[in-house]
C-alpha cells in the first residue's frame, strides 16, 4: 500500500504549482495537493484569518478522504501551516518537510514588510498585487520560465484572501512549538528567497532537534520551479532515508 505525501502551497498558491512533483513523486506515493480556502481551486471561498484555521481545514481534507497518516510539505505560508498541522495532530504526521518557510509570519528582511503589502493590496487590487508578489519568487521575476504558473494562480486570489493570509501571518508564531517536533524533519531553503532570509530557516534547522539542512544554491522562493530536478531529488533522499 503506497504511503501519502501531502503537499500544502502558501500564500497566493494553489495546488497546479506542484505538477512537477505529483509528476515524480506518484510511483511511490499516494500524492495529495490540497488547494487552501480562497487560493487556487478554492479561490472562491471565504479565506481565514489565522493559521490554526487553515491546518484545521487540512486536517479535515484529509480525513475525508481516509488518510490517517502522511509525510507533510508545506511551503511558505504552507510551512507555517503544516507546523501548526504537526502541533495538533503529531501522531498523523510521518515526517515534515518545511520548504521556504519559517517560525514567525512577520518575517524579518522580507522583500516588504507585511503593512506594506497589505496598503499595496488595497491600493492596486488584487489582480495586480498577485502578479507583483508572484514575480519575488524568482531571481529572474518575470521573465522566468515559470513565472506565468506561480502568476496565473496568484491572480485568483481575492482581495479577501489575500487581507486574510497577510493577517494570518502576521499574527501566527510556532516558535515555541519546535523543540516539541518529534518527526524526522527536512529544511530546505533557497539561498536568494527574498521572503525568508536566512535567519528564518535556521531558527527551523537548530531548534527541532535532528532536523536535516538543504540549501538549494541561485534560487529564490520558488526552487521547486526554478531547479525542480534538485529540488526533487533532495526531497526523494530525504523521504526514501525516513
Amino acid at each position: 500500500m503506497m504511503k501519502n505525501l501531502v503537499l500544502v502551497h502558501g500564500f497566493l498558491g494553489g495546488s497546479g504549482q506542484w505538477a512537477a512533483q505529483v509528476d515524480a513523486f506518484s510511483r511511490h506515493f499516494n500524492v495529495v495537493a490540497v488547494d487552501l480556502p480562497g487560493f487556487g481551486l478554492k479561490s472562491g471561498w471565504g479565506a481565514p484569518e489565522r493559521i490554526a484555521d487553515y491546518a484545521d481545514f487540512v486536517l479535515d481534507e484529509l480525513s475525508s478522504l481516509g488518510i490517517k497518516r502522511f509525510h507533510l510539505l508545506g511551503h511558505s505560508m504552507g510551512g507555517m501551516i503544516v507546523q501548526e498541522m504537526t502541533a495538533r495532530a503529531p501522531k498523523r504526521i510521518e515526517s515534515l518537510v518545511l520548504y521556504g518557510t519559517g517560525p514567525i509570519g512577520i518575517m524579518p528582511g522580507r522583500f516588504e514588510s507585511i503593512e506594506e503589502s497589505r496598503r499595496r493590496a488595497s491600493e492596486d487590487g488584487a489582480n495586480a498585487t498577485g502578479k507583483r508578489i508572484a514575480a519575488t519568487w524568482f531571481l529572474e521575476g518575470e521573465m522566468a520560465e515559470h513565472y506565468p504558473v506561480c502568476a496565473g494562480l496568484a491572480v485568483k486570489a481575492s482581495l479577501q484572501a489575500i487581507l486574510a493570509g497577510l493577517t494570518a501571518m502576521e499574527t501566527w508564531s510556532g516558535l515555541s512549538a519546535l523543540p516539541k517536533i518529534a518527526v524526522p524533519t527536512l529544511v530546505l531553503w533557497g539561498d536568494c528567497d527574498r521572503a525568508y532570509l536566512w535567519s528564518q530557516p535556521e531558527q527551523l534547522w537548530r531548534n527541532i532537534p535532528g532536523a536535516r539542512l538543504a540549501v538549494i544554491p541561485g534560487c529564490s522562493h520558488a526552487v521547486h520551479l526554478e531547479k525542480p530536478h534538485l529540488f526533487n531529488a533532495m526531497l526523494e533522499d530525504f523521504l526514501f532515508m525516513v
